[in-house]
């Protein structure tokens, strides 16, 4: 079996940053995706996008990081804002409640 691996690409924006994830977020992922937010919030955005569109697995630990982020973000004066959120994490969201915690957009050109 192999370590779950995830990716995180950064695209600066005039506002902030898009990061753009691919792979599986769980307890062995979720630190390095904290670690890439904390650096985006070293810039002082108003808005930080998570893109989900590579994204394959999100356990419980990738949930309760994402909460983390949300606030987070938005202790620093800034919006978390999820997009290309697929049907898995869509219905995770929703089963726990969490949907209206988090800012979710289609992605531009849907």
């Amino acid at each position: 079996m192999t370590a779950a691996e995830l990716s995180v690409d950064r695209q600066p924006t005039g506002n902030g940053s898009v990061l753009v994830l691919a792979g599986e977020i769980d307890m062995s992922t979720a630190g390095q995706l904290r670690r890439a937010v904390d650096q985006a919030l070293a810039e002082k955005p108003t808005r930080i996008v998570l893109d989900f569109g590579g994204v394959t697995f999100c356990d419980s630990q990738g949930l309760s990081t994402l909460i983390a982020l949300n606030k987070a973000v938005d202790a620093a004066a800034g919006t978390l804002v999820l997009t290309n959120v697929g049907d898995f994490l869509q219905r995770l969201l929703e089963i726990t409640g969490l949907r209206a915690a988090f800012a979710i957009e289609e992605p531009a050109g849907s």
